[in-house]
C-alpha cells in the first residue's frame, strides 16, 4: 500500500513557547493532520527553504501555514511561495492554506487579500457553513454536518474576494470568507483548526507585550477561550479528509 507523502510550508519561524512545549509548530501540524505510517516533510519558506520543483510530483498534499508577514507583500520568499502554489494548482496537487495561507493561496491563484476593515480578529469565532450550493466530497464525510463551526483565530488581514472558479464554504458576522474550496484539490480555511487553547494564549500576550493588540481585545478573546471550545476534532477530520481522499465530487 503506497504510503501518504506531505509537505508542510512553514510561513513563521517558531516561538519560544512554540519551540519549548512542542517542538516547533511542524510539530504541532503533524499532531493535527498526521497520521502512522506517514512521511511528513518540513520546508521553512520564511527561511527561503522550498520543495525541488522535480520532486513536487512525490507529494500528495500540502499545508501552508500562518505567518506574522502579509499575504500581500511582495518579499522575495512570498512571490516565490506564490510561484510554487500556481504551480501545485496546475498539477491539482491538494493544498491546505491556513490564515496566512489561506491568504497567499488565494491571491495566488487571482483572488484579492488586505488588511480587514474591521480589524483583528482573536480569540474563538463562530462560522457559519454554506451547505446549500455544492459541497466538496470531504466536507460529506463529517457526521451530520453541523450549519456551524468554532474555530480559533488569530488574524488582521482577510479575503476579499476569492479566485475565478472557487466556492465560499464558510463566513462568518467578522470575515465574509472564512473558507474557500477550488474543486478537490484547493481548501483555504482563515482560522486555524491546529491551534490548541495554550498556543493562542501565549499569541495573545506576545501581541500585548509588543503593542500590536489594546489589552481590553486580549482580555476579551481569553474570556472567550475560557467559557467556550473550538471544534477541533471536526476541522482536524475536514483537513485530514481533504488531504487525503480521492479527488471526485458531489452535490447535496
Amino acid at each position: 500500500m503506497k504510503v501518504g507523502r506531505y509537505a508542510v510550508l512553514l510561513a513563521a519561524r517558531d516561538s519560544e513557547y512554540v519551540e519549548r512545549v512542542y517542538g516547533g509548530y511542524f510539530n504541532v501540524f503533524i499532531a493535527a493532520f498526521g497520521e502512522e505510517g506517514e512521511r511528513w516533510d518540513l520546508f521553512r519558506v520564511v527561511d527561503d527553504e522550498f520543495p525541488d520543483m522535480s520532486e513536487l510530483y512525490k507529494y500528495d498534499g500540502f499545508v501552508i501555514s500562518g505567518s506574522p508577514y502579509d499575504a500581500y507583500g511582495n518579499d522575495y520568499w512570498i512571490l516565490k511561495l506564490c510561484f510554487l502554489l500556481q504551480t501545485l494548482d496546475a498539477m491539482e496537487k491538494k493544498v491546505l492554506g491556513i490564515c496566512f495561507g489561506h491568504q497567499v493561496l488565494c491571491r495566488s491563484l487571482g483572488g484579492k487579500v488586505g488588511k480587514a476593515c474591521s480589524g483583528w480578529d482573536i480569540g474563538l469565532r463562530t462560522v457559519k457553513v454554506v451547505k446549500d450550493l455544492w459541497v466538496p466530497s470531504f466536507l460529506e464525510e463529517l457526521d451530520e454536518m453541523p450549519s456551524t463551526l468554532s474555530i480559533i483565530e488569530c488574524h488582521q488581514d482577510e479575503v476579499f474576494e476569492v479566485p475565478m472558479g472557487a466556492q465560499v464554504v464558510a463566513f462568518s458576522e467578522k470575515t465574509g470568507v472564512e473558507m474557500f474550496v477550488i474543486g478537490q484539490h484547493i481548501l483555504g480555511i482563515q482560522g486555524h483548526p491546529e491551534y490548541t487553547k495554550d498556543i493562542l494564549y501565549n499569541i495573545i500576550d506576545r501581541l500585548v507585550d509588543n503593542n500590536s493588540i489594546q489589552r481590553d481585545i486580549a482580555e476579551k478573546a481569553k474570556f472567550g477561550l475560557e467559557t467556550a471550545e473550538p471544534d477541533r476534532k471536526s476541522w482536524e477530520k475536514i483537513c485530514r479528509d481533504f488531504l487525503k481522499r480521492r479527488q471526485n465530487s458531489s452535490f447535496s
